[in-house]
């Protein structure tokens, strides 16, 4: 996995972490598909699975070199720092047009995910009845997913640790959005929401020289728990690539099967056409969170009236989601070919 990488693929390297942080924190769209469509999904399984009891040992022996090279640092580091720059940039974009424009983004989004299906399906020839009962498993599973109700918002730290877990899934799991199980979770808004923005504050604060947050007790409590999700999610992280490692090498087909359809089940989650439900009191009025944003609850979907012109603006921005997988498919071939 160690082979030397031109200055082109570390660019685009850290653009899919770009975008895989961007879709881990959209409910309903899954980081683990853009890993699996943009050509790394193995590598990036592979690479979690090397942070393991020698990688320590490297690390406790100060074999630092050895170490970055034994976990694939620089795959990690890049795809990594993507991540991190789009979670408090790009996202931050994404939030916007998600205001402004909900329909074309949820739309692009669905293309995206109809393309993702044709890129993992296109190829693959191993149809028989297991791999067959695989994929109506996981067509099911992500359907009954889609419709589920969310649970109230829990601040428990155990459970914060377990919502860490889970989250994760998103990134190793293409087609289960971790976004969207924390809102199935109760608690999208008090860890991707919250807890990013107490952590923004308080690095703003730092860089002033303002240690003020540290009298500031909700916010520490906030903190608290953004440590622990990022615990529980580091241990998800691990734990799940070192299962899906060898579910890969030993069940490639009936796995690869099973995200298909899980993928298509997932399809529920971003259908464009739907009517946003918010968290209201008992009285009927809404109920924001800390930074006066409508707190969502989940979905209701219809089909489109295709005598609205706003309707087939979204069907062509679906359109554009199927073709940038379609590029990125084109870019993978020529990559190939070159090589």
């Amino acid at each position: 996995m160690n082979t030397p990488r031109t200055f082109t693929d570390k660019f685009f390297l850290v653009v899919k972490g770009l975008c895989m942080g961007a879709a881990n924190k959209v409910p309903g769209v899954s980081g683990g598909i853009v890993a699996f469509v943009g050509g790394f999904y193995e590598e990036f399984i592979y690479s979690l699975q090397k942070v393991n009891a020698k990688a320590f040992k490297l690390l406790i022996n100060g074999r630092f070199k050895s170490f970055y090279r034994y976990i694939n640092g620089s795959f990690l580091t890049l795809l990594i720092f993507g991540m991190l720059v789009s979670y408090f940039s790009i996202s931050k974009v994404l939030d916007y047009f998600l205001v402004k424009s909900e329909l074309y983004v949820w739309a692009t989004f669905f293309g995206m995910i109809l393309g993702s299906i044709y890129y993992i399906g296109k190829d693959f020839d191993y149809w028989k009845k297991k791999t067959f009962t695989a994929a109506l498993i996981g067509l099911g599973i992500g359907v009954a997913i889609s419709f589920l109700s969310p649970a109230k918002e829990n601040d428990n730290l155990l459970f914060i640790f377990l919502c860490g877990m889970i989250s994760v899934s998103g990134m190793t799991l293409p087609g289960l959005s971790g976004s969207f199980i924390l809102i199935l979770l109760g608690n999208y808004v008090l860890l991707l929401v919250d807890s990013v923005n107490a952590l923004y504050d308080t690095f703003s604060e730092l860089l002033v020289g303002d240690f003020s947050f540290t009298n500031n007790t909700e916010r520490l409590h906030t903190l608290k728990i953004l440590a622990v999700f990022t615990l529980g999610s580091a241990t998800g992280l691990v734990t799940l690539s070192h299962l899906l490692t060898f579910v890969l090498k030993h069940y490639k087909h009936v796995t690869t099967a099973t995200i298909l359809g899980f993928i298509t089940g997932s399809l529920g989650v971003v259908w464009p056409w739907k009517k946003t439900i918010y968290k209201t009191d008992l009285d009927g009025n809404l109920v924001l969170d800390s930074n006066g944003k409508q707190i969502i609850m989940n979905y209701e979907r219809f089909l489109p009236d295709l005598t609205v012109v706003e309707n087939w603006m979204a069907i062509f921005f679906i359109i554009i989601g199927i073709s940038i997988l379609l590029v990125l498919d084109w870019y993978g071939k020529n990559r190939r070919t070159e090589s």
